[in-house]
């Protein structure tokens, strides 16, 4: 890597979808400085998905307590930051952005919204409350590249399963036979559509289609899942252990479809090019 390189670092603290949707950014970042080193900083929670970005070259995690603090901020130093893009504009990533040391730091100022560490950035992007409502989140982080000159010439989101994440899923569900996996979880209750619902979306795909319906959750949606498959009338194959979220994404993309409910999950599915029917609720 040339010595002028940037050395570029991105915050966006959480969610999973929130997370694989930075990834039009990553990726015009590296379109427009290829020589470039790009560093993420999130909760360790969703650290592992970035790995799976090939726009990232590594993910730093944010303390969870005190006493991580020193260490942190030593790293963050040596990474000798030169862009910051922080997408939370928190008190504690202002912070982290400002103490990274870099001539560059880029946040929004959302309308409405209070904003009061300006003076730890040295450029500001306002969006209206207008525009933020009425594009995708996409859109919205992409308006964050402009004060670096950034040019927005891809809208890509690609996450690349490893190696060992895809022999992992192919002994589970081997290409071939027509398949779909379900989704059926959700972070919020109100997302969840009713499980005999499910049940019966099922038993029409595997009539009508005959496809293969697999069933993934996360280890407290296991009592939804039960509920579907007791008021299916067809088989399901669920699949009852723990993914790490690299095996996930190495599991959707061999099959047909994905049905779920928005989700980060949806997002994953859909950046490994795996074609996805979304509900969406309250």
């Amino acid at each position: 890597m040339p010595a002028d390189a940037p050395r570029l670092l991105v915050i966006r603290r959480r969610y999973l979808g929130d997370i694989v949707l930075l990834g039009p950014v990553f990726h015009n970042l590296r379109l427009h400085w290829p020589d470039a080193r790009i560093f993420t900083l999130t909760e360790a929670l969703y650290a592992d998905v970035l790995s799976l970005n090939p726009d990232v070259d590594e993910a730093l995690v944010f303390p969870r307590r005190l006493a991580e603090w020193p260490t942190f901020l030593r790293a963050l130093r040596a990474a000798r930051i030169t862009h910051v893009l922080d997408f939370d504009n928190t008190e504690k990533t202002a912070v982290v952005t400002r103490l990274s040391g870099a001539r560059r730091r880029v946040a929004f100022h959302r309308e409405l919204i209070p904003f009061r560490w300006r003076r730890l950035y040295t450029d500001v992007v306002k969006v209206t409350n207008a525009f933020y409502e009425s594009h995708p989140i996409t859109e919205n982080y992409l308006r964050l590249l402009a004060p670096l000159d950034v040019p927005v010439t891809s809208r890509e989101v690609r996450l690349v399963p490893r190696p060992e994440d895809v022999a992992f899923a192919q002994k589970i569900a081997p290409r071939g036979e027509r398949k779909v996996l379900l989704h059926p979880g959700s972070r919020s209750a109100f997302r969840l559509w009713p499980a005999e619902r499910f049940a019966t979306v099922c038993d029409r795909l595997q009539d009508e289609l005959e496809a293969q319906i697999f069933v993934v959750a996360g280890p407290h949606e296991q009592a939804f899942v039960q509920q579907i498959r007791s008021r299916a009338k067809t088989h399901l194959v669920a699949l009852d252990g723990v993914l790490t979220v690299g095996q996930f994404a190495a599991l959707v993309a061999q099959f047909d479809l994905f049905l779920c409910h928005d989700s980060g999950p949806m997002h994953i599915a859909a950046s490994v090019g795996t074609r996805v029917v979304a509900l969406f609720g309250s």
